[in-house]
Formats: C-alpha cells, sequence, structure tokens
C-alpha cells in the first residue's frame, strides 16, 4: 500500500466495510456515526470519505448518495481489520465424519467437500482437478441470498462461467497463484464481463498426488471473517485424508 491511512480513517473504512458486508447497500455518514460509535461527527466522517475515495478505498454508486467499498479496501480489510471466526469443534467434527467417508474415491470425496462447504458457508462451492478438467459443484440455491444477483446480467455471467471449464481452470490454476493457503479474488480485477459483483476465496489443494482446488464463490462482500478460516481447514482436511 503506497498510502498509511490514519487510524481514523482506518476506523471508518472498517465499520463502512462491517456495514456494507451486512446489508449490501451503500453507506452514508449518518449511518455509520448512528451504528458504529465513532466518537466523531457525521461532518467529519463524510470529510474522510472523500478522503478514502480518493485514495481508491471507496466509490460511489451514481444511484446513491452513499459509498461502498472497492476491492482494495477489501483487501486491506482481509490482510489487516478483519478478525477470523474460527468453525465450532462441532462444524468441525461433522465435516470431518462426512468426508472421512469418502476417503477411499476422489470423485466421492470431492463431491462431499463441495456440499459440506456449500452447507458451512452457504454460498455457492466449487472444486476442480487440473489434469483431469474435472469440477464439482453444489450450493447454486444460495446465490439467491444475495442481493447483488437480482441483477441478470451478473446472474447470467456468474451461470456461464460455472459451466465453462476453460474458464474454470484459468481461475484455479492461472488467476490464483497457490503462494499462501488461502487467496481471495475478485471479479472486478479478472476483467470477466459481469464479474464486478463477485468474490472468490479459494485455495489450491493437493489430493492424492493430483493438483486441485477448493474455493467458495458469492458477492463481493462475502464473510470473510467467516470464510476463509472455513476454507482453510477444508484444505487442511483434505490434504491430511487423502494422503497417499
Amino acid at each position: 500500500m503506497a498510502e498509511a491511512l490514519t487510524a481514523r480513517q482506518t476506523q471508518i473504512l472498517k465499520a463502512m466495510i462491517d456495514e456494507y458486508m451486512e446489508t449490501a447497500e451503500a453507506v452514508g455518514s449518518e449511518n455509520l456515526e448512528k451504528k458504529y460509535n465513532l466518537g466523531i461527527s457525521p461532518a467529519t466522517i463524510r470529510n474522510e470519505m472523500v478522503v478514502l475515495t480518493y485514495l481508491g478505498y471507496l466509490r460511489q454508486p451514481h444511484t446513491s448518495a452513499g459509498r461502498i467499498p472497492t476491492p482494495k479496501a477489501m483487501k486491506f480489510y482481509v490482510d489487516q481489520l478483519m478478525e477470523e471466526k474460527q468453525m465450532s469443534v462441532a462444524e468441525e467434527v461433522k465435516v470431518k465424519e462426512g468426508v472421512l467417508g469418502k476417503r477411499e474415491d476422489i470423485d466421492e470425496l470431492l463431491d462431499e467437500a463441495t456440499r459440506a462447504l456449500a452447507q458451512s458457508t452457504r454460498a455457492l462451492a466449487v472444486a476442480a482437478l487440473d489434469e483431469e478438467d474435472k469440477v464439482w459443484r453444489c450450493g447454486y440455491s444460495n446465490i439467491f441470498l444475495n442481493p447483488e444477483f437480482t441483477d441478470l446480467e451478473s446472474l447470467s455471467s456468474l451461470f456461464s462461467f460455472l459451466e465453462e471449464i476453460k474458464m474454470m481452470h484459468e481461475l484455479f490454476f492461472e488467476r490464483m497463484t497457490g503462494l499462501t493457503p488461502v487467496e481471495v479474488l475478485f471479479g472486478e480485477e479478472l476483467g470477466w464481463p459481469g464479474f464486478s459483483p463477485i468474490g472468490v476465496v479459494g485455495t489450491r489443494i493437493n489430493i492424492g498426488g493430483k493438483k486441485g482446488a477448493l474455493a467458495v464463490i458469492g458477492p463481493a462482500r462475502l464473510p470473510y471473517p467467516r470464510v476463509i478460516p472455513v476454507v482453510r481447514y477444508f484444505k487442511e482436511l483434505i490434504e491430511q485424508i487423502a494422503r497417499p
């Protein structure tokens, strides 16, 4: 990051992102002042929002007086601001029991993993194998829980992507680097038509000696504090039980 944010700007940005992730709506200064007890006036919040917009952390939709976070802001949030919410022991045990029962067959294992991942995150879960060009998908109905996908262009783009093996291969094995255990990608950065509202939390996996990937796909405001540790847990679990 080229510029350092002040403590106040960071506090405002975190509150804005938390509110946006909850509501999916542009956030205004009055709402922040009332709900988040920032200890500063709406006018001061507005001034700081202007600065954050200039710095590329916020943008103002032309149909709203409020602002929404950009991918730059969301990455800053994921890297430095969020507090991860770990799975409970009961949740981990339930997932592990289901996946362990499929350990002898990679197809069944990934089918069960995507089903359990979709259920745990209430999002769309996808798994893929590199050389075999195989893909597993589960949780289509979860897409409709998000107001972002009432836009038919975004919905059509997402469904087209899910049916296009070549694009999915590019996402998992070219755009994702595999340099960190869990990666966050934003549709706006991918440059694919209609993908701006989309966020991806993914991971590369070594499954029985084969290169694979596992991901959660949803709106750019995915609940990252919850989703990231869940994806990390699934990665570790699958690699552990599928070890050759």
